[in-house]
């Protein structure tokens, strides 16, 4: 193996969080029909390898992925106090915030209560 390829992000309105993700700074990789009618929904950083795909089924029946039971995606920024001003403006509310001597974090939730964290290092 060689590289993490795409995040499944358990959702319950595909097009409410790809809303979501795309104020964030995501840009649409791929939207397109499978599976019986299914949507196959997967957005990405510029430059980036690692995407996510918003899901709103599962394939793997014996594992159950429920809408908001993901937490701990990090996501970077060069700064804190700038991406913060941004989220505020786009009515994101910022969940709590760490200040250590690895960086600063704060915790932001997604429509269905997927946590992410933003890290900004020291």
């Amino acid at each position: 193996m060689k590289a993490i390829e795409v995040i499944s992000i358990p959702v319950t309105d595909q097009a409410r969080a790809k809303a979501f993700y795309l104020k964030l700074g995501f840009c649409m990789i791929a939207e397109a029909p499978f599976d019986n009618g299914k949507t196959w929904v997967q957005l990405g950083f510029p430059n980036q390898t690692t995407t996510i795909t918003l899901v709103n089924w599962w394939p793997f029946y014996e594992t159950k992925m429920k809408a908001g039971s993901l937490h701990g995606i990090f996501l970077e920024t060069e700064n804190m106090e700038t991406e913060m001003h941004e989220l505020s403006k786009q009515g994101i509310e910022i969940q709590m915030m760490n200040d250590t001597n690895l960086g600063t974090f704060i915790q932001i939730l997604d429509p269905d209560g997927n946590a992410l964290v933003i890290h900004q290092n020291k």
